[in-house]
């Protein structure tokens, strides 16, 4: 009974140890093994083995793209601080774990001071809105430089983007009034476009529509001398002559046109001659206008064909 007591101990030491020969390292991922305080071996995926009590794993590095997020915050070269986020993608090459685990003991931070120094660089070159517009170029100078340092140290640099970039509160305030006015202009300028072509449209429909009056009224006036030309022929015919005719013919139309008048509820008040020698007195002055205005005309015909007249 003794003796199982005795070896009781050793039989679960001696599993212990066994059992803690045996590792597993995850996918993508590598561990450090080291022999008493000293580098031993990288070992990769699987289950693994070790000499108990005289090697351990030193520490495990992920194969995986990481990611890491920087902002920066910097004065452009029109004086105004703007705040960039620059994100870093990269990953530990497989093949130089011992660089990334032994040379390089925090790699965050130097990645984050490369990023400083070459914003820090690029950007005060440039003003607020060639900051956007080149975003980019600022990705590529930072991803160059942190490619060249960081290779000797195990890291590779798969991509860096510029994914923020925040100015000022106020300069934004400032850039969206400058919008809106730039905006809001470029909408007076369409207004008055519009305006001006239906301006234009207008005075065209005017002009047309004018020229189409113009030719009614001439339409209708020549309708209008026909007419009373056949009445003349006509009246003619019976046996009266073309004074009467045309006295008849006046009388007519003057009772037309009162009658017409009449006939207007919302007409203006009109005062007319409406006694019956009302249309031979509008006639006998008609007759008397058109008589004085032929002399006048004659009269300045002759003192021009006369020698030594003067001509207009």
């Amino acid at each position: 009974m003794a003796n199982v007591f005795f070896w009781l101990p050793v039989i679960l030491v001696g599993l212990f140890i066994l059992i803690s020969s045996f590792f597993v390292v995850k996918q993508q991922t590598a561990a450090v093994i080291e022999r008493f305080g000293r580098f031993q071996s990288i070992r990769n995926s699987g289950l693994q083995m070790k000499i108990p009590l005289v090697d351990r794993i030193s520490g495990r590095l992920s194969l995986k793209i990481q990611q890491l997020d920087v902002i920066v915050e910097t004065k452009t070269l029109d004086d105004v601080f703007v705040k960039l986020k620059v994100s870093v993608q990269y990953v530990v090459i497989k093949s130089k774990v011992y660089e990334a685990f032994y040379k390089l003991e925090y790699p965050h931070e130097q990645i984050t001071s490369y990023v400083f120094d070459v914003v820090r660089a690029e950007v005060p070159k440039m003003k607020l809105d060639d900051v956007f517009v080149k975003k980019d170029d600022i990705a590529i100078a930072v991803k160059s430089e942190l490619q060249d340092a960081m290779l000797d140290y195990g890291y590779d640099i798969i991509k860096t983007l510029v994914t923020d970039i925040d100015p000022d509160a106020q300069v934004k305030a400032a850039m969206n009034r400058i919008n809106a006015a730039e905006r809001e202009k470029i909408a007076a300028q369409f207004e008055g476009d519009a305006a001006r072509i239906l301006m234009v449209e207008k005075a065209k429909a005017e002009a047309e529509s004018k020229r189409l009056q113009g030719q009614g009224i001439a339409d209708q006036r020549r309708e209008i001398a026909r007419g009373l030309e056949e009445s003349v022929e006509v009246l003619n015919k019976v046996g009266i002559n073309s004074q009467e005719a045309s006295a008849l013919i006046v009388v007519t139309q003057h009772y037309d046109t009162l009658q017409a008048i009449g006939e207007e509820t919302n007409t203006n008040l009109i005062l007319l001659p409406n006694s019956p020698q009302a249309a031979s007195d509008m006639l006998n002055n008609m007759v008397a206008s058109f008589t004085a205005s032929n002399q006048i005309g004659e009269a300045m015909k002759k003192q021009q064909d006369a020698p030594g007249g003067k001509k207009r």
